[in-house]
């Protein structure tokens, strides 16, 4: 049984209880997650052929110096860098390293800025140069079952609404989602509950309400959804080593809907690809 508690009166731990936030913590979410938003848009411009992963991460560092912000991942169980940076084959949680992306490399680049004690968690998708139209509708198709989990966000709706209107786009265009990772709780803390699954049924799950804040980031294969962790502890792959992609957005349970926080202020949501109209 899921219980619901004010995020003022909750311990800065993940107890299993729901927080639920106010309008004031709304804003200091906000804020954080627009500087997450502002780096990547600034990293649409450096992803090019030649560039380093690890000079990504360099740059994630002092963009989040130069404002006030702390990259959440570094040092979090023994992580080492700034950024995650996910490429080709590998699903979430790659590692900055220094070879250099090749023409027609696609990959995800996370960063979670923590400002004021929020936690602004977002991912894109980025391509390397000219990209394969397969990779180019994998990043179409990521993209599109991301809003689609973001429309189905309403106060008395169930969380497995999110992950049916995920999975019924996903393998109606022939993609696999990947079941071992989700979208989680996240505001003053990193990783909190409710888990938020990117398959399953509508009538599944608890219920969403007006304050809650979590985040929804598919990911989403051109082959099968089985994945494996490497040696490290932390790079997830396809065990079929075929492509995948995840985009992110933190967002807001409202009255009405939800706001999403992490929008790019640059209009570069789907960095690399047309943008969105309407």
């Amino acid at each position: 049984m899921v219980s619901y508690i004010d995020a003022v009166s909750a311990p800065l731990k993940n107890t299993g209880a729901i927080r639920l936030y106010t309008a004031e913590d709304f804003a200091g979410m906000r804020k954080a997650s627009q500087l997450t938003a502002r780096c990547l848009d600034e990293l649409a411009a450096l992803v090019k052929p030649g560039v380093t992963t690890a000079a990504l991460d360099r740059f994630v560092f002092e963009f989040g110096m130069d404002n006030g912000a702390l990259p959440a991942t570094l040092g979090y169980r023994g992580y080492k860098y700034s950024v995650c940076t996910s490429l080709n084959h590998v699903v979430c949680h790659g590692m900055p390293d220094d070879k250099p992306l090749r023409e027609g490399d696609i990959v995800n680049i996370d960063v979670t800025y923590i400002l004021d004690g929020w936690y602004g968690d977002s991912s894109r998708m980025y391509p390397v140069g000219q990209i394969k139209r397969a990779a180019e509708r994998l990043l179409e198709v990521t993209h599109e079952c991301l809003m689609r989990g973001i429309a189905a966000v309403r106060p008395g709706a169930r969380i497995g609404a999110i992950g049916e209107a995920i999975q019924t786009y996903a393998e109606a265009q022939r993609c696999s989602v990947v079941r071992d990772f989700c979208g989680h709780g996240v505001g003053k803390i990193f990783h909190d509950t409710p888990n938020i699954l990117h398959y399953g049924r509508a009538d599944e799950g608890p219920e969403m309400r007006e304050g809650m804040i979590f985040t929804i980031e598919p990911m989403i294969n051109l082959g099968k959804p089985h994945v494996k962790v490497l040696a490290d502890g932390w790079t997830a792959v396809t065990r079929d080593r075929s492509l995948s992609a995840q985009y992110e957005h933190a967002v807001g349970v409202t009255a009405t809907g939800c706001e999403i926080f992490t929008l790019s202020p640059g209009g570069l949501d789907r960095p690399g690809l047309p943008p969105l109209q309407g």
